[in-house]
């Protein structure tokens, strides 16, 4: 709230930028509301009950950014962390299994002892068996980091907007020509 907080964890560099990320801190006591103080957030995070993406994580300063899932066993709940309309880091709740499966744009592949590795939003590098594309999108099974699906950026596909005035819009696409996407949200079509 305004004028109540005077500080703010700010979080450690790693696969997410500033902008699109938030310390595991500020993350469990002021979205998930599951702590008040930070020294309540050290306790939960020392005893092991917090999970990024199947992974546990003790570091308050730790970035958690959009698409990451975060898994709380004791709980026995899990939250997709996104963006909402005004363009701010929110958390839904999701069910168990939909907390194994993980959303991630490829953002560049390379070759790496003649296999295709392929560079994700969030990080990661996988060395990919199928055909994908930059721009695509992928479905990955945490933690085993294995590839279930590509889903292609092509006409008809439902997409996300990460950027611009109509951030967090949850969008199809009509049409792709070059550099400009021309996309429809209901009523309202735009480029």
């Amino acid at each position: 709230k305004k004028k109540e907080n005077i500080f703010i964890k700010r979080p450690n560099p790693g696969a997410h930028s500033f902008s699109q990320g938030i310390s595991l801190n500020a993350l469990l006591k002021d979205l998930l509301k599951v702590a008040k103080t930070s020294k309540e957030v050290k306790n939960i995070l020392n005893k092991n009950e917090v999970m990024i993406d199947g992974i546990r994580r003790k570091e308050p300063k730790f970035i958690v950014g959009f698409m990451d899932i975060v898994t709380i066993p004791l709980l026995k709940e899990s939250f997709r962390v996104i963006l909402n309309k005004k363009g701010k880091l929110d958390a839904i709740k999701i069910d168990e299994n939909e907390s194994k499966l993980k959303i991630c744009k490829i953002i560049g592949k390379t070759m790496y002892q003649n296999k295709l590795q392929i560079n994700l939003s969030d990080g990661r590098n996988i060395l990919a068996d199928k055909e994908c594309k930059i721009g695509d999108t992928i479905l990955i099974e945490l933690p085993i980091q294995d590839i279930k699906n590509v889903m292609k950026l092509e006409r008809g596909a439902l997409i996300v907007l990460i950027g611009g005035k109509k951030i967090g819009v949850i969008t199809t696409i009509e049409e792709i020509n070059g550099d400009v996407m021309r996309c429809r949200s209901e009523d309202l079509v735009f480029e």
